[in-house]
């Protein structure tokens, strides 16, 4: 055992440091926080590649080499993180301190405690001197927080015979506990929404504000957000989600296992939704496609009507769904004479692939012997969209056993944004397990 390397390979003090970089989206400047990680490889002797569209928001694509006896894994993770302007914090977001148990700051959850358990999880392996039965890749990106553009696009695009014969992937967003009905739950990502966004142009007769007129563009307006505020697009039963409730349901007592199990007939989905109330937010946006109104543009003057209003629009697309499955009913909500385009439109997968959900699952259990591992989708999106298109199936498991009280979803990307110190070594530990585990016979 190398114990000055297994010494450094401590989850808390690498995320102190890579909090401490300012990484904020845009502008990233991600380099001296991704140089740092290549300091911490260095150490190992793992080599490590370099890649940038531009030379500030750089990429990092290092190989542990494994027994050779199973096809490569990818490990990947981003160093961007979103802004924390307009925020109050208790404890300053890029000083990365401890206190009352948490780790305090900005990537605290997404992702750099993530980055940090891989990275502690490997230096421990290579410490060990354990090899994993196949290479395995650490991809550090640029630029999630974004389009991706300088980070796992470029990577995908203009690199990929680094990653050639990779199918599987271990990244964001899924692993973290979730306690349900007094049962602890581990979520797995297996699947993700696909981006959509739109902008509606709406128009109207305009003219001086001291002679109003009906049917104007800001009219339109007012109609069309109430509209969408209330708007339930059609129920579709992903077998994911399927899969996610029935798991969910089964740990669960008579009572709420009958109800929460109603959620996946159609018939009674939306009247079961209003039941439960504010839990019921984690289901809806899994059950159907949403749409939700972000930005508005419109007006000038205080004493002038404006003709047109620009209305913005963040939709989110099930599996295999396209854009028209928003456009049209859409276009029927807006009414006649709205031009409604599609502004961004990021195609994920339509397909998934469970093969090594079994281990990831098993692993859960083995460090939580009353945790109760769900596979999930995520109603975001990650880099995962990338890879998949190099046939990469990405799987969300950056495990975190975490207090009941604590609101993970909640807490990411807001004010006092932070990780329960123990929570860093449970993921630590259940990476380290999963790449020893990783391509060889159960035993």
């Amino acid at each position: 055992m190398n114990a000055s390397l297994r010494s450094a390979a401590s989850p808390a003090e690498i995320l102190q440091r890579l909090i401490r970089f300012d990484t904020t989206n845009p502008p990233g400047r991600e380099r001296p926080c991704i140089a740092y990680i290549a300091e911490l490889l260095a150490a190992t002797g793992v080599p490590a590649t370099w890649l940038a569209v531009d030379p500030e928001r750089p990429n990092l694509v290092a190989r542990f080499t494994g027994e050779g006896t199973a096809p490569p894994l990818l490990l990947y993770g981003h160093v961007d993180v979103v802004t924390t302007a307009e925020q109050v914090w208790q404890h300053p977001p890029f000083e990365g301190l401890i206190a009352d148990g948490y780790l305090w700051g900005r990537g605290a959850l997404d992702m750099k405690g993530g980055i940090a358990m891989m990275l502690a999880a490997l230096l421990r392996l290579v410490a060990d001197g354990a090899r994993p039965a196949g290479d395995v890749l650490l991809a550090i990106l640029s630029d999630e927080e974004g389009a991706g553009t300088h980070g796992a696009k470029h990577v995908v695009e203009q690199h990929a015979m680094l990653l050639a014969n990779v199918r599987h992937a271990i990244g964001e967003f899924g692993g973290f506990s979730l306690t349900f009905k007094g049962r602890r739950f581990y979520p797995v990502m297996v699947a993700e929404k696909q981006t959509c966004c739109l902008r509606t142009v709406l128009r109207g007769p305009g003219g001086h504000g001291s002679l109003p007129f009906r049917g104007t563009a800001m009219g339109r307006l007012g109609r069309v957000l109430t509209a969408v505020d209330s708007w339930r697009l059609p129920v579709h039963i992903h077998p994911v989600v399927a899969h996610f409730i029935t798991e969910l349901s089964g740990a669960l007592p008579p009572v709420p296992r009958w109800l929460l199990r109603r959620l996946l007939n159609p018939v009674w989905t939306d009247r079961v939704l209003d039941l439960l109330g504010e839990n019921g937010r984690l289901f809806d946006p899994m059950l159907r496609d949403t749409v939700a109104a972000t930005v508005v543009r419109g007006g000038h003057k205080l004493n002038v009507i404006p003709s047109e209003i620009e209305l913005e629009l963040d939709g989110r697309l099930l599996p295999g769904h396209l854009p028209e499955d928003l456009l049209r009913p859409l276009r029927t909500l807006a009414g006649p004479g709205a031009e409604i385009t599609v502004t961004r439109y990021d195609p994920g997968p339509s397909t998934f692939d469970l093969s090594l959900y079994a281990d990831l699952a098993a692993v859960l259990r083995e460090c939580d012997g009353e945790g109760i591992p769900v596979p999930f989708l995520l109603t975001g999106t990650t880099d995962a969209r990338f890879f998949h298109r190099l046939g990469i199936q990405t799987y969300g498991f950056l495990p975190m056993k975490l207090p009941p009280e604590f609101n993970f979803i909640g807490t990411i990307h807001a004010a006092d944004e932070r990780v329960p110190v123990s929570a860093l070594e449970f993921g630590t530990d259940a990476l380290g397990r999963f790449l020893r585990r990783y391509g060889r016979p159960a035993a």
